[in-house]
């Protein structure tokens, strides 16, 4: 994290280079760090990168012709609300013009806005407002999650059934690839719990009591999740699909949210996905031939899977389903100390993602930061 922190300037005198899935990532591993060595500095670090990422993703590019906040406020409204227009990826080149042919090979490098990435960059922000607790990050995710779920979610015809964009521009004013991603709905329903159920008291008041407003769009994401099929045979979507049976199983005990159903449907979509990649004994190939982030968003997810609460408020199917995924968190071990290894991090699969398959190892190492308590 220091070696990430220096090459993309939130360290250093280097301009910043700012890419809004890695960053929210990284916020979670400063604030992990934190609570492990109690450095200010790691808390520092992760305040900075989100003012870092606001400042740059949440404004147009320098060779934007248009200037100022995304979302089109002023300077003084963006500053006070620096997430209601979306936030950036922070591709290399430009977005596609609207007049532009599709490339589907160039699209993976032009900028944009990316569904899945905001609902990272939405956890990030609520993972800080819980350590600093500060009821203003909570406010600029539940803004960000209004946004982009508007931003995303449309109905092809009127009375036909709503479902998401996979990639937005950065005006949320077109689509760039209209297809929807997997599990886009499901990671919008467990961050909208997440927000729903975590508000940050305001100084001075004893607990918070409001909830944040996000009825609608809990409702939307829901019946969009009714209607997918969550199995994958992706370990970075299995890692998600792990991480989301943590996250649910913790927000139903502690907060008594009635989502049975979905559980058992995470459970048994993990139980369909899992057993079937570790079969395949993808981790003796070669470093070249693996991407380490992906492998590494696994490796999170089983760590989440070792701490899932399997408490009597889970129904049996879901605790017994829990139970046997379990025997698989030793992958995590194996994935974590391969990429921890000098000699594969000099493959150029590694050189190639260098910045998000460190601060994905970092979170695999220290999960406390992204997971939380």
């Amino acid at each position: 994290m220091d070696e990430y922190a220096i090459a993309t300037g939130l360290t250093d005198a280097a301009p910043p280079r700012r890419y809004l899935w890695t960053d929210a990532f990284a916020v979670c591993n400063f604030l992990g760090l934190y609570r492990e060595s109690g450095d200010d500095r790691d808390l520092e670090r992760a305040l900075r990168l989100v003012d870092q990422v606001h400042h740059v993703l949440g404004r147009h590019r320098p060779d934007d012709p248009r200037k100022g906040w995304i979302s089109g406020l002023s300077e003084e409204e963006g500053e006070r609300h620096p997430t209601r227009g979306g936030l950036r990826i922070g591709k290399e080149l430009p977005e596609r013009k609207a007049d532009a042919p599709f490339d589907a090979r160039l699209e993976w490098d032009r900028d944009g806005q990316y569904f899945h990435y905001l609902t990272q960059w939405m956890h990030a922000l609520h993972r800080v407002g819980q350590e600093m607790a500060q009821p203003v990050f909570h406010r600029w995710a539940v803004e960000l999650a209004r946004s982009a779920h508007a931003g995303f979610t449309h109905s092809d015809s009127p009375r036909g059934p709503q479902r998401m964009v996979w990639k937005m521009s950065i005006d949320l004013s077109r689509p760039l690839v209209p297809s929807m991603g997997q599990h886009d709905p499901l990671d919008g329903l467990l961050v909208y719990l997440e927000l729903q159920t975590g508000a940050i008291p305001a100084a001075g008041a004893a607990a918070a009591t409001d909830r944040c407003g996000l009825e609608r769009e809990i409702a939307e994401t829901g019946a969009l999740c009714a209607r997918a099929d969550l199995a994958t045979d992706d370990p970075l979507g299995i890692g998600a699909l792990l991480i989301a049976v943590f996250r649910l199983a913790s927000m139903i005990t502690r907060h008594g949210i009635a989502e049975p159903a979905l559980m058992i449907r995470l459970v048994a979509a993990t139980e369909a996905s899992l057993p079937a990649y570790a079969s395949s004994d993808p981790l003796p190939a070669p470093a070249e031939s693996r991407l380490a982030f992906r492998q590494l968003g696994l490796a999170i997810g089983l760590r989440a899977l070792e701490r899932t609460d399997v408490s009597p408020a889970l129904e049996v199917r879901a605790r017994e389903g829990i139970a046997r995924l379990r025997r698989y968190v030793p992958i995590a071990g194996r994935i974590e100390d391969f990429w921890s290894n000098a000699i594969p991090r000099e493959s150029q699969s590694w050189i190639a993602h260098r910045d998000i398959n460190a601060v994905m190892l970092a979170a695999s190492l220290v999960p406390t930061g992204y997971l939380g308590s």
